[in-house]
């Protein structure tokens, strides 16, 4: 696992010029900036994705690795399907080995009560033909073996995946760029262009692109860049802990979680691993900003999250983060060309003790690498995916909260679409922009 996780040391493996002019710029090249990019270059239309950093360096490679329908919100479900599909379709595209494999995902349930919690979805997943199952304590001993712990039963999922993140989306920006889109790593978006309401083009920390469509796929920066421009979206970012394991024997072929422990049959024959139980979420200006509208999420989840009052300095939500700037200033983007948190000492605690407790049979667990991760959530725990009303030509695809790396090509497929005025396909209507602000009441969407 060498390079990794990625940093401003690795080596920038896409540095074309800055174009002039674009049909579309797209700012942020994580998973659902790079997929937008590939099949908007696919219509032959001319694509730039900014990258103020490296292609994928943050929670676009930092995530579990899972691709998984199961658990998923109804109103995403379609769209994650659609990506699965993409997913092997495009690894093939790529010519390179992402570690996809179809191994499924499995919920553990300790109660009665917890498999009786199961049902909801395995109404949605009926509804849609998913291989979701139930199954009770003997059988789910027998899917994930040398358990030291007896589970009431378990949901699965056969036919869910996994792929390595820090190989796939990487892999993902280099068929996009054979494809034709011009990718510029360590370039930083610093503004819109705005006139008469309407985009006209991007202010970079290299000079100007002339353009009439930008999207905002910048993850846990999405709300700061947007703020400067007065328009308000309630994100923030969460602090998660991952780490790798060094090979050890094969428990289950998939991806599996209880309430202590998370794990993933890694490609290289360890696990990636993370504990249960709460995030971190340093408490900033948007944080006081939002709070009421995370109100529903706390109380129905209110050990889900810990806080801590100070963001280090130069954080999307830091106190001292700067909220405006000029084009031809330095901005917070530049100052911090890749988000890369320190993991949380007692998750790597809980880890290490949680995953040997659970297999005692595969003896000493070594871990290999650990770090650590923002993960940009909304109030309802699904994304905004669509065109923002005050400023013509500007879309937003951000707020995945935990779930972009599976659902990427998905929502990619349907972005590029929304862009080019087609019918995207799906009942999208769950994610618009304005639903915080028009009296809608906030539904929660699952919380894995």
């Amino acid at each position: 696992m060498p390079n990794f996780p990625f940093s401003v040391a690795d080596p920038v493996q896409f540095q074309s010029p800055l174009p002039k002019s674009s049909d579309v710029v797209i700012i942020g090249g994580g998973v659902i900036g790079v997929t937008t990019a590939l099949f908007l270059a696919k219509r032959n239309i001319s694509v730039t994705l900014l990258e103020k950093g490296r292609i994928a360096a943050e929670q676009s490679s930092r995530n579990w690795g899972w691709i998984r329908k199961q658990g998923r919100d109804a109103d995403e479900l379609p769209i994650v399907i659609e990506a699965c599909r993409l997913w092997r379709e495009l690894a093939q595209e790529t010519g390179e080995d992402i570690g996809l494999n179809e191994t499924g995902v499995t919920y553990l349930a300790s109660s009665d009560k917890e498999m009786a919690a199961f049902e909801a979805f395995m109404r949605i997943a009926a509804a849609h033909d998913v291989d979701t199952r139930l199954v009770d304590g003997n059988e789910t001993s027998s899917l994930i073996q040398g358990m030291s712990k007896r589970y009431a039963g378990a949901m699965t999922t056969p036919s869910d995946m996994r792929a390595e993140p820090w190989l796939a989306v990487p892999a993902l920006a280099r068929l996009a760029s054979r494809l034709g889109v011009t990718i510029v790593e360590n370039c930083a978006a610093r503004g819109l262009d705005v006139a008469a309401g309407r985009i006209s083009g991007v202010w970079t920390e290299a000079g100007r692109i002339e353009t009439s469509t930008v999207l905002v796929a910048s993850g846990a920066w999405s709300s700061l860049f947007l703020r400067k421009h007065h328009v308000v979206i309630p994100q923030l970012s969460v602090r998660a802990t991952v780490a790798a394991t060094e090979p050890l024997p094969e428990v289950y072929k998939g991806a599996a979680i209880e309430h202590g422990i998370a794990f993933r049959r890694r490609q290289d024959g360890g696990y990636t691993l993370a504990a249960g139980g709460s995030n971190l979420l340093y408490v900033g200006p948007d944080a006081f900003r939002h709070a009421t509208k995370y109100l529903p999420a706390l109380m129905a989840h209110p050990a889900g999250t810990r806080y801590h009052p100070i963001a280090p300095t130069g954080y999307p939500d830091g106190w001292s983060t700067p909220r405006d700037w000029s084009p031809d200033s330095e901005s917070p983007f530049e100052r911090m060309r890749v988000l890369n948190p320190a993991p949380v000492r007692s998750s790597l605690d809980a880890i290490e003790r949680n995953f040997p407790a659970l297999f005692p049979n595969l003896g000493k667990v070594r871990l290999k690498a650990t770090w650590a991760g923002m993960i940009d959530a909304m109030p309802d725990v699904v994304p905004i995916i669509d065109r923002v009303p005050a400023i013509a030509g500007l879309l937003v695809a951000t707020g995945m909260s935990g779930h972009g790396f599976g659902i990427g090509p998905g929502v990619g497929r349907v972005v590029s679409d929304m862009i080019q005025g087609n019918s995207v396909g799906h009942d999208i209507r769950r994610f618009r922009f304005d639903r915080f602000c028009d009296g809608s009441p906030i539904r929660l969407g699952p919380a894995i």
